[in-house]
């Protein structure tokens, strides 16, 4: 069993940065892809980055491309969202996420069947 908890959510103003963390703890299984989602009011839930932690690699979706990084700590069991240049678009909740690879790939936003209870990002 997977456990995701997200911390490092708050209110922020345009153009000003937060920092994400998700703590993952399991007793013998550790996820190959890690990813950030995001729901706003009203909208549907999108990906906004994820990390392949066999392969090191990192993809972002087109809306914060050169704005967020997703990034891995081993040590501490954690996966991280630096989120730079706020955009009051940016408001929403945020989730971290993992599931397995298929065939050691993390393409896509689909199959991540480990969430976290979110944490929220508002930018006014």
């Amino acid at each position: 069993h997977v456990q995701l908890v997200e911390s490092g959510g708050g209110s922020v103003q345009a153009g000003g940065s937060l920092r994400l963390s998700c703590v993952e703890s399991a007793s013998t299984y550790s996820p190959a892809c890690m990813g950030w989602f995001r729901q706003a009011p009203g909208k549907e839930r999108e990906g906004v980055a994820r990390f392949n932690t066999r392969a090191g690699t990192a993809y972002y979706a087109d809306s914060v491309k050169g704005r967020f990084t997703i990034s891995l700590d081993n040590a501490n069991s954690a996966v991280y969202l630096r989120m730079n240049s706020l955009k009051p678009e940016d408001t929403a909740m945020y989730y971290c996420a993992a599931r397995a690879s298929y065939g050691g790939s993390c393409s896509g936003w689909w199959g991540y069947n480990y969430w976290g209870q979110g944490t929220q990002v508002t930018v006014s």
